[in-house]
């Protein structure tokens, strides 16, 4: 009996101790809290962070994602931020001698390729817009166009807008003009050329002419049209760069630009989707857009059935093709340095 009764207060104590292990969580793992994270753009009311988007990123890229009214129309679009000066990514404008899909130019990168949205313009398989990359010009930002004046068809020298990467890793915007046979010398300059469709056309560019000329030192670059944002402030010189591309109206629209940081931004609108409710955006409301996420400077590229965005391997927007991916010239890559 003496035995018995030394071993009951044992087997309660057992007891006393897996109840108090049990409150405590029973043993089991605690699930743990996920970690904060602190967006590199100003997150304007409708932007979110998509973590699903931004699950195979590192630190220092992150995806947002919108799709709520603005300025009176639901507007759907995709964002991926990036800390360029970090130095663990690589920015790679790409040109092809056949059109593909910005899929089919990430999927043919060696590497690995977090984002790909389409490029400038192009016609054919003929690229309207700046393509650079390791300091090697593929394609120029399209040297003269045609318009009518005075009844005839007449050459006028528009320099257009582009966004290119300085030796230091910097982001910087400029118009643009490249001379010479071989493009490889572009000027930037502080103004664009002021032609207008209707007047007579401005002298073709030079080191002198438009004012405030100087070499534009970049590594890469990506051309397209127009200007959306410059130190801050909405500046769309559409006129200048006579460049008309549904200005107006609501389409898919594809942009780039940075923030006062230094943060590469790159964003697509999802537009020609009526079903949906997604009638794309103008170029107006693109700029405000993108000023609200805290760019200062951005372009506008290629848009409508062009725009795309890929990330990893997942298709963002709806293409404006009817859901179909459409092949383009160009694509920008960003990618692990």
């Amino acid at each position: 009996m003496k035995k018995i009764l030394l071993f009951v207060p044992f087997l309660i104590l057992l007891a006393s101790g897996a109840c108090s292990k049990s409150k405590s969580g029973g043993g089991s793992t605690p699930t743990p809290t996920p970690t904060p994270i602190t967006p590199l753009i100003t997150l304007a009311p409708g932007w979110k962070y998509s973590a699903t988007l931004s699950l195979n990123f590192p630190s220092g890229i992150q995806a947002f994602t919108f799709d709520t009214i603005f300025n009176g129309r639901t507007v759907k679009a995709f964002c991926v931020a990036l800390d360029y000066s970090s130095g663990r990514f690589e920015f790679k404008p790409v040109q092809s001698s056949t059109l593909r899909t910005p899929s089919q130019f990430a999927a043919a990168e060696t590497g690995l390729v977090y984002v790909a949205i389409n490029g400038g313009y192009y016609g054919g398989t003929q690229s309207y817009s700046l393509v650079k990359y390791n300091n090697v010009v593929s394609s120029p930002n399209i040297k003269a166009v045609t318009r009518t004046y005075n009844g005839s068809s007449t050459s006028y020298y528009p320099t257009r807008a582009a966004l290119g990467i300085t030796p230091t890793g910097a982001p910087t915007t400029a118009w643009i003009y490249s001379v010479g046979a071989g493009n490889d010398l572009i000027y930037q300059y502080t103004s664009p050329s002021p032609n207008a469709e209707g007047t007579a056309p401005q002298p073709q560019p030079t080191e002198t002419f438009p004012a405030g000329g100087s070499v534009w030192n970049v590594v890469a670059a990506i051309g397209g049209s127009p200007l959306l944002l410059q130190a801050g402030s909405v500046r769309i010189s559409d006129v200048e760069e006579l460049i008309n591309i549904n200005n107006t109206t609501s389409r898919p629209r594809t942009a780039i630009g940075y923030t006062a940081a230094g943060r590469l931004v790159l964003l697509a609108v999802e537009g020609d989707n009526a079903t949906a409710g997604y009638p794309g955006i103008n170029l107006a409301d693109l700029a405000n857009l993108l000023k609200s996420i805290g760019c200062t400077d951005a372009i506008n590229l290629d848009g409508g059935g062009s725009t795309a965005m890929v990330i990893g391997n997942r298709l963002t927007v709806r293409p404006g093709d009817n859901g179909v991916e459409r092949p383009v010239i160009s694509a920008l890559l960003i990618k692990q340095r």
